[in-house]
């Protein structure tokens, strides 16, 4: 069984800096690439697609709600065709910088708040599914969720996630914060090892969830980010190589 580790990155603006993604990309597989809604801008996808493809880390798309000043992680109340239409400008400008650099697009992921507004709502879910299967790419999201149901509906392969820096809900939903605070390494390597061992996480008040996952995600703004996928890399490696 591989599992990937994932993170967001390339969500800094102008002379605002957000994340070590530099630190990150020694411990990642793969790179979810803000398109510019949530955050990021021009210069810094094609800076972060630079790195990333220097690196070997493979490239995705990560769209955002337009809300810069919430950072993507208030919801809005959209219809499906402006979910899709959001969606497509985004991964559009981030496929221009990846095809001046050479480089596929690996997969779409949502961001924030628009990730968990279409895991509940399976016709925005059928709008993102409406670009992925114009690009021909994956799905990242959560397993048991609209991610995963209209996916494998749409016949759009889809990668499970695992978060080690959130909290869940106990019904298996993410706990979406605005400021997030640093996740001691232990921690998060204790919840990578519960997942890949028992297939649970343990919910924010106590229960046990099972959960189905072929990715780690780790986020970049996270305050210890390059401390805990160091943590989280050690406990993947350790149980591929077991």
């Amino acid at each position: 069984m591989s599992i990937s580790v994932n993170s967001d990155m390339g969500e800094s603006l102008g002379i605002h800096s957000f994340g070590n993604d530099e630190g990150l990309l020694e411990f990642i597989d793969t790179a979810n690439v803000a398109c510019g809604f949530h955050s990021g801008d021009p210069s810094g996808m094609h800076e972060t697609v630079l790195k990333a493809a220097a690196a070997g880390v493979t490239i995705g798309a990560h769209p955002g709600l337009p809300d810069i000043w919430g950072f993507g992680r208030r919801e809005m109340k959209m219809e499906p065709e402006e979910v899709r239409d959001i969606v497509l400008y985004q991964v559009g400008a981030l496929s221009a910088f990846l095809r001046a650099t050479g480089v596929e697009l690996d997969h779409i992921k949502p961001h924030g708040s628009l990730y968990g507004m279409v895991a509940r709502d399976e016709r925005l879910m059928d709008a993102v599914c409406d670009v992925a299967e114009l690009y021909g790419v994956p799905i990242y999201g959560m397993s048991n969720t609209a991610h995963e149901n209209v996916a494998k509906r749409r016949g759009i392969p889809f990668v499970g996630e695992l978060y080690v820096d959130l909290g869940y809900r106990a019904d298996g939903s993410l706990i979406i914060v605005r400021r997030p605070s640093a996740t001691p390494p232990d921690t998060a390597a204790d919840r990578a090892r519960r997942g890949l061992v028992d297939g649970a996480l343990i919910a924010d008040t106590g229960e046990s969830v099972p959960i189905r996952f072929e990715s780690i995600c780790v986020h970049s703004d996270t305050p210890n980010a390059v401390d805990v996928a160091r943590a989280v890399r050690e406990v993947v490696s350790s149980f591929e190589s077991a």
